[in-house]
């Protein structure tokens, strides 16, 4: 009889990794949980060097199933890939999304190559999201319970990444996973979940951003389109496209952030009628096959993790660069967020939106 095969589990301490752990220990594969420590700003200095909640429960969930469990720290690595990042994106007027950095970099880089060097054949994670082959070719596709599809996230993943990864709960919604966690005793089933950023230590991450980089808290003029002056901003990376309080602007009509302006540092405002677009570039592009869709696929687009997808056309440009024109404008379409393509509930890949077309200076659809 053959080995069972061997997988390390990410574990959060969440209920999520805890019954995909489960899960694979009661389908026979030998299984082992690995948490990432991962940099945290602290509230005290004691609290710097105390060892997270998160890794007491996860290492509780390994106890419970009977296998092992370890603690690899990245903290330094988290640091310098996502936090900075973090902050330097916000310096070039964009609104960054730390997830999408840390799935790429950590869990499904440092991590992944990790398991396959100490011999595992597989790393699995709590992701809410389908797994399927077809031949030679792995596919991702939306996890069933549409409230939780985190397909979003992952659109970064490689061919080279999907053969190594197993995601147990992707034909199952939330519910039922945490029914079933309890029904096995599972330490983490009433765990809550977290929704902030997890790095911040109170969810201020315009706090964060004014200790950190000074440099973002630089006040500027707030413009209107054709550049006349209407007031002071506290700096850009306060602000973000569609936003509408905190202006401190008097007007007749609501105001609107339009665009962030890094080289004037100007924040350039205007009525809520303004803010629709329809063609955006998008950079550092990639698809799950390698490949991009033929031309002529009816493709579906996300602007955010929790934005409804809009039927567009993708036109593929060079230096993995991709003009998205929507079958109608979005109005919160924001330098710094991921752009995701799907076929039907098929993850086909995305990249990180660069630029948005601005027809008011002449930009035209062919422009890049």
């Amino acid at each position: 009889m053959a080995e069972p095969r061997r997988v390390l589990v990410a574990m959060s301490g969440g209920v999520d990794s805890g019954m995909a752990a489960a899960l694979l220990v009661e389908r026979g594969y030998h299984v082992a949980g690995i948490t990432l420590r991962l940099w945290r700003e602290p509230s005290t200095p004691d609290e710097a060097e105390a060892e997270p909640d998160a890794i007491a429960s996860a290492r509780a969930i390994c106890a419970h199933l009977g296998i092992p469990h370890e603690v690899l720290d990245v903290r330094q690595v988290f640091q310098r890939e996502v936090v900075a990042y973090f902050g330097q994106e916000y310096l070039r007027g964009r609104t960054p999304n730390p997830c999408l950095r840390c799935n790429r970099w950590l869990k499904f880089g440092l991590l992944l190559d990790e398991a396959l060097r100490r011999g595992y054949d597989f790393l699995a994670t709590g992701h809410y999201v389908r797994l399927r082959r077809q031949g030679e070719l792995y596919q991702l596709w939306c996890g069933v319970d549409e409230a939780k599809d985190q397909s979003y996230v992952l659109y970064a993943l490689r061919q080279e990444h999907l053969r190594h990864l197993l995601f147990p709960l992707g034909e199952y919604t939330k519910d039922q996973v945490r029914a079933l966690a309890r029904a096995r005793g599972l330490p983490a089933a009433e765990r809550p979940e977290s929704q902030d950023i997890c790095f911040l230590r109170d969810n201020d991450y315009r706090r964060f951003l004014r200790e950190r980089w000074p440099a973002a808290g630089t006040p500027g003029p707030i413009v209107d389109r054709q550049g006349r002056y209407l007031g002071e901003h506290k700096g850009l990376a306060f602000y973000t496209v569609g936003q509408r309080e905190g202006l401190g602007i008097a007007a007749p009509r609501p105001l609107y952030v339009l665009a962030l302006d890094v080289a004037r540092n100007a924040l350039v405002v205007g009525h809520a009628e303004a803010l629709g677009r329809d063609t955006f570039l998008v950079e550092e592009v990639s698809y799950i096959s390698g490949e991009p869709p033929d031309p002529g696929t009816a493709v579906e687009v996300k602007i955010r993790y929790r934005a409804p997808r809009v039927p567009a056309r993708v036109e593929t440009l060079p230096g993995q660069r991709a003009r998205v024109i929507l079958a109608r404008p979005l109005r919160d379409i924001t330098p710094g967020q991921a752009a995701v393509f799907y076929e039907g509930e098929q993850l086909l890949g995305g990249g990180i939106i660069a630029q948005v077309a601005d027809l008011s200076q002449g930009q035209e659809e062919g422009a890049w």
